[in-house]
């Protein structure tokens, strides 16, 4: 059963549960944590990027704060648009063997939009972010954990079952609608007698991997998430790889979890209300 728990008496670790959240930085979501935990690698203030690398003697510097409640707006995370972020100039033939600089950040965002330097060049202060806050102070925290393909969503999600995006380094619709064809973590799994289970609250998106969409994965292996997952917790029926899939998009009735930009705009919104009415 796909709900049973594969126990090995050479391993203390019965299960391995595995939460991806959306397309967030380190420092804009933990960078501020140093204050509460010294040791993480995180930010001070004096870091800033320019406005313009062209003129960066004259530019304008923006400087990295705290004042992150949501985005309320998208910033690049296109292929393209992370180059310009992290080697300072826009991508091109001629740029592709500069060295990182990490100051195109504030250039690109404000690129994009007016005044979305200073959204992408703030972090969230711990207390606004009371669940991660509480998270840091009692785990472990990986502040060496960089993306996998500095581009969009999907090539990093597939490449955290498969080690790979197949060559994929945008959203392709297409593709994603096939389904990828490659080997995941999955079959070799159950390949060494070990159990995995999907407990999802939206259509998973593990099920961009095609291998995945075969009959007995979709019945045994797949499990709603508010039916399923603390009943299995409860009774120890957890198996040995748990993905948790959250909402990724709102809806009118729920809201989505995933940490997205709209997301966070609506909890900001709806806190902002409550501390109205009191």
């Amino acid at each position: 059963m796909a709900s049973q728990t594969t126990s090995n008496p050479n391993f203390p670790i019965k299960t391995v549960v595995v939460l991806v959240q959306e397309n967030r930085s380190f420092d804009h979501m933990l960078g501020w944590m140093k204050t509460i935990k010294p040791g993480i690698d995180g930010v001070t203030g004096s870091e800033s990027n320019p406005l313009s690398t062209a003129d960066d003697l004259t530019s304008k510097r923006v400087f990295f704060g705290d004042g992150s409640l949501y985005v309320d707006q998208d910033p690049g995370h296109s292929i393209q648009d992370i180059f310009e972020q992290i080697f300072g100039v826009p991508w091109s033939q001629d740029s592709a063997a500069k060295q990182p600089t990490m100051q195109g950040f504030a250039q690109n965002a404000e690129r994009k939009t007016n005044g979305m330097s200073d959204t992408v060049m703030n972090g969230f202060k711990p207390e606004a972010i009371p669940v991660y806050k509480e998270l840091v102070a009692e785990f472990a925290v990986c502040d060496r954990w960089f993306a996998a393909v500095p581009a969009s969503t999907q090539p990093n999600r597939l490449f955290v079952h498969s080690a790979t995006s197949h060559g994929a380094t945008s959203n392709d619709r297409k593709l994603l609608i096939e389904g990828y064809p490659q080997k995941t973590i999955f079959e070799s799994l159950e390949e060494a007698g070990c159990t995995f289970g999907i407990y999802y609250q939206y259509p998973p998106a593990t099920l961009f991997y095609k291998n995945l969409r075969k009959l007995k994965y979709l019945v045994n292996n797949f499990h709603q998430f508010d039916l399923h997952f603390k009943r299995h917790c409860k009774e120890g029926k957890l198996p040995n790889y748990v993905v948790l899939e959250q909402r990724y998009f709102d809806l009118k009735i729920l809201p989505g979890n995933d940490d997205h930009r709209l997301m966070m705009s609506l909890k900001a919104r709806n806190l902002s209300r409550k501390s109205m009415k009191h």
